[in-house]
């Protein structure tokens, strides 16, 4: 019993899954978790289906989640007996898998119960530290944003005065080149041609 349950986290997590934005378990893959048949675990919520009112504690899958979940979850399907999906399952929310331990009362349904609870909570703390990650990480990215554009503002400022002081010195230069030019010039000697 206790290996089982050192490999139940992983396990666990597998058999979670996303179905209509609710992280939810399947009633076939509780059932195996607790050890008893798909058919047993119903009847036993059927029997006390006022403990599993409303969505946030159960649902049942209708004709076309049950299509996409096995498209998704099962490249292909089986063929042969036994291996497709054919009655819509119960979808428990964490609500609804803590209230399947007042309905199943064996050890091992209470002890499957703390690892999937441990394991709910699990998910959601990583998600909140990845939801808090991704916060932070925009926060960096905003502040590089405005740091890169204050540096190429500076970068314009030093480029426009850069170019003005080139434009200066051409000028000067070409003044210069052209003084130059007056002052090479031949001059015409002051006095008599001979």
């Amino acid at each position: 019993m206790t290996e089982d349950l050192q490999l139940q986290p992983i396990t666990i997590q597998n058999k979670i899954y996303e179905i209509r934005s609710q992280k939810v378990m399947l009633d076939f893959d509780l059932a195996e978790l607790y050890g008893v048949e798909t058919k047993r675990l119903k009847e036993a919520v059927r029997r006390n289906i006022e403990r599993f009112e409303g969505d946030d504690f159960m649902f049942q899958l209708s004709k076309m989640e049950i299509a996409e979940f096995s498209r998704t979850q099962f490249a292909t399907l089986n063929k042969g007996r036994g291996f497709n999906i054919k009655h819509a399952p119960f979808a428990f929310t964490e609500l609804g898998i803590a209230m399947l331990s007042s309905v199943l009362n064996s050890r091992t349904a209470i002890e499957v119960n703390r690892g999937i609870m441990r394991t709910f909570v699990t998910i959601r703390q990583s998600l909140t530290q990845s939801k808090k990650r991704k916060s932070d990480l925009y926060t960096e990215l905003k502040e590089l944003k405005a740091y890169i554009e204050d540096v190429f503002a500076d970068y314009n400022d030093i480029n426009e005065d850069t170019r003005m002081q080139i434009e200066l010195i051409n000028q000067s230069l070409a003044e210069l080149h052209n003084e130059k030019k007056q002052q090479a010039k031949p001059r015409n000697k002051i006095g008599f041609i001979t």
